[in-house]
């Protein structure tokens, strides 16, 4: 059996691609992922409190919801992981790990990214409970705290401008002395009395998991090989994110970076889309990604309808 449209990926844009799919009688599937990475990123953060409609809501408890809503339509759900698809004919095929074989008349690619991590232990173990890696979700929570971001590039200086509204100190580590930033974001941090800035330094450990929340951190400067410890209220990752693109290297466009190219949200084969953060390497928001999503479904349904 062909499906007419096959999602993969389980977060807000292909759980929001679902909800347009199943209304506009699709009956998509969604192929989610392993249970551990099913619904994305925002199973991994703690209160969202800029998604239209909640004035704060737990990350897993929105995805729960939307999924809830996709299913009331209708939409179905396998838990397993997509390991390769052919493109190159229609209906295309999708194979799982399970050795699942699957048909659709047209996918709705919806894998996002990953966060780039340092690979700290005590990274994943307080990411949620003091290590973030979203400044426009979390810098509310840390009113009158000090904080430390992570990375030179426009992002870092975009998040720590973000902190700068409710910290009341962000200090930015950079392993080299020089910041990979436009030249208008430099300005723009290096005038802010709240940012200081920690250069040629690398973070080795965040403390402490075993009270739950960020204490310090453990810091080396990589010239003088010098370790100290610095008391810290929160630490933000902004050292870049990974599409998770690899499945589709081969079959479509991407950009330099790994992100899929679309025209709206087609890419280089028709019938194929893609939404969320696997095609957005700017704004990289639930809601944004959830727009892609309906973007990406109402497409789907027009692709049908002419082919």
């Amino acid at each position: 059996m062909s499906h007419d449209c096959i999602i993969i990926g389980g977060g807000p844009a292909g759980l929001s691609a679902a909800v347009y799919a199943a209304r506009a009688q699709l009956h998509p599937l969604i192929i989610e992922g392993e249970a551990s990475s099913a619904g994305g990123q925002l199973m991994l953060t703690t209160h969202v409190e800029n998604y239209p409609g909640f004035s704060s809501i737990l990350g897993p408890d929105l995805i729960k919801n939307l999924r809830d809503h996709a299913t009331k339509f209708g939409t179905k759900f396998v838990t397993e992981d997509v390991v390769s698809v052919d493109f190159s004919q229609r209906p295309f095929t999708l194979h799982t790990a399970s050795g699942n074989v699957y048909s659709a008349k047209t996918v709705i690619i919806a894998t996002g990214a990953r966060v780039r991590m340092l690979g700290l232990e005590s990274e994943r173990q307080l990411l949620g409970k003091g290590v973030s890696t979203c400044a426009t979700c979390d810098a509310f929570f840390y009113k009158n705290k000090e904080v430390i971001i992570i990375g030179g590039g426009d992002t870092a200086m975009e998040e720590a401008l973000v902190l700068a509204k409710f910290a009341s100190h962000i200090y930015v580590v950079h392993r080299r002395d020089t910041l990979r930033a436009s030249k208008i974001m430099q300005e723009r941090v290096k005038k802010n009395e709240k940012i200081s800035f920690m250069w040629n330094t690398e973070v080795l450990d965040i403390y402490d998991p075993a009270v739950g929340k960020v204490t310090g951190v453990s810091l080396r400067n990589l010239q003088t090989q010098k370790v100290t410890q610095k008391k810290i209220d929160g630490v933000f990752l902004a050292i870049g994110h990974i599409p998770n693109t690899d499945l589709f290297t081969e079959e479509l466009d991407v950009d330099p970076h790994g992100y899929i190219v679309t025209q709206g949200v087609t890419t280089s084969v028709p019938g194929v889309f893609a939404c969320g953060d696997v095609q957005d390497p700017v704004y990289k928001q639930a809601i944004t990604s959830a727009g892609t999503g309906c973007m990406a479904a109402l497409d789907a349904e027009r692709f049908l309808e002419r082919s």
